[in-house]
Order: structure tokens, then sequence, then C-alpha cells
């Protein structure tokens, strides 16, 4: 169970019960509880291929799980995807924005769609804020990854929504907008706003997170504040990563090596 890390004595916005994914014979993340308060800035690290992106699929109504109860927002993610979908905020990983839209457009179309009533000052105000001016008449598909990003980045914050689901949100972008971004969220998380970010940098999760899971082969290794995941002061997260996803690889290889001696055998 991944538990709140401060009193229960509020609802959970974000709540999973034995939530779990398979295609076919493949497990891609095994049944697990959860639980993300208000307030919370909540990260989920593992390496490549670990079940990160299956995790916040399945939070956001993207995919829908093999088996489990999801809740977030008080809106069933099983029953209601769409509804789910219009309260929230996501940043999907390697998403672009549409090709043939500029960066106006798409804007102005999820401003619209957020029902927001400055539509044209939001839009203004997430250009110049991710230095996209000159940029604002170009087509998404002629744009750099880094500039796509930010804008996929505006289109989640537009709304300011009191729930964001991030995916991997930094890739390709320069330092400066990396810091700028980090400290829009700390913001954010500070005047109220609760974030789930799904990431393998783990400098993010000590900057930045309240309480983390480590996650690997679509299992939770461990889950607490950073503080509680290390079994000394002088252990740092890089080494409690080691530590946790190191030993899960090494059970897996002794795993598939003792089943191919049985299979020859």
């Amino acid at each position: 169970m991944i538990r709140k890390y401060m009193g229960d004595d509020a609802q959970p916005l974000v709540r999973a019960v034995d939530m779990g994914k398979r295609y076919g014979e493949f497990v891609a993340l095994h049944p697990l509880n959860v639980e993300v308060h208000s307030g919370e800035f909540f990260g989920v690290f593992g390496p490549n291929g670990a079940g990160k992106s299956t995790f916040i699929k399945l939070l956001t109504g993207q995919l829908q799980p093999s088996i489990g109860q999801i809740e977030v927002l008080g809106v069933d993610a099983k029953q209601s995807p769409q509804k789910l979908k219009a309260n929230i905020g996501i940043v999907p990983e390697s998403e672009s924005p549409p090709s043939f839209l500029t960066p106006t457009e798409f804007l102005q179309f999820v401003a619209r769609l957020r029902g927001l009533d400055d539509l044209d000052e939001q839009v203004e105000y997430w250009l110049d804020w991710f230095g996209l001016q000159e940029k604002r008449d170009t087509m998404c598909k002629d744009l750099s990854k880094g500039q796509r990003q930010k804008v996929m980045l505006a289109s989640a914050f537009i709304h300011k929504p009191k729930l964001l689901f991030l995916d991997e949100p930094f890739a390709n972008l320069d330092p400066i907008y990396q810091r700028k971004c980090r400290e829009w969220l700390l913001d954010h998380v500070a005047n109220g706003g609760t974030i789930f970010l799904c990431s393998h940098v783990l400098e993010m999760a000590e900057r930045m997170c309240n309480r983390m899971a480590i996650i690997n082969h679509g299992r939770v290794l461990a889950a607490g504040t950073v503080s509680g995941l290390k079994e000394s002061e002088d252990e740092t997260l890089e080494d409690v990563f080691i530590r946790l996803v190191g030993h899960s690889i090494e059970e897996v290889e002794r795993h598939t090596e003792e089943g191919i001696n049985a299979e020859e055998e």
C-alpha cells in the first residue's frame, strides 16, 4: 500500500485499490493500492520500462485496468474517463501538440475546452512564459522537440488544475526552463495544488517530492518520504535506487536463468 505520509483526516484526491494491468500473459503492472492527498507532490520513479507510464495512464483514464478500482477527484476512472480528463491536467510522455496547428491555435483550443473566460489573456501569458512568441504562428510540426514540449506543458498549466499528472515532463527542456517549470510546480503545490509525477530522474525526487515510490518490472519496491527510504544518513537517493532496483534485476535474471536451465534439462 502506497499510503499518505500525513494524517488520514481528508479524502484522497487519487485512490486506487488492487489496480493492475496485464496484456495477455505479460503483467505490465502488478496489483497495488495508492492514495495521494491534496497538497502532495508525489513521484513515481523507476528505470525505463518499469511500468511508470502504465501507472499514470491507468490513473488518468487513458488505459482501462485489468483489475481493481480507481477514483480520481471523486470520479470513477473506469466508468467516466472523459469526465476525469476534463478535471485534471495531463502531460503524457512523448506526446506532441497537433502537427498542423500553431502554438497559439492549440492553446486557444485547449482554453476553450477548459471554459476559460480570459482565454486570450491566458494564451498570451503562457506564450510569453515559455518564450514562444516568436513561434506563435509556426505550425507545431516545424517546432523543435523542446518547443513542442513547452506547448504541451502550457496546455496542462493554462487552467491551473487542482491535480496535475506529469510523465517525464522535463524531457527535451533546456536547464533554464527545467528550473522555471520546477519553481512553478512547487509554487502550485504551495498554493493548494497536487502533483503526480513519473520520471527516472532522481534529482526531481530530492528537490520536489513530499513522497515517492520506486517501481521496477511493474512492482512497487518501496514507498515513503525521501528520507524515510534511506537506511542511513550517508546513503544517497541514488544508492537507494540502485539497492532496490539492482536487487530486483538480479532476481529477474536469476529466475530467468533457472527457467532456461530447467528447459535444457
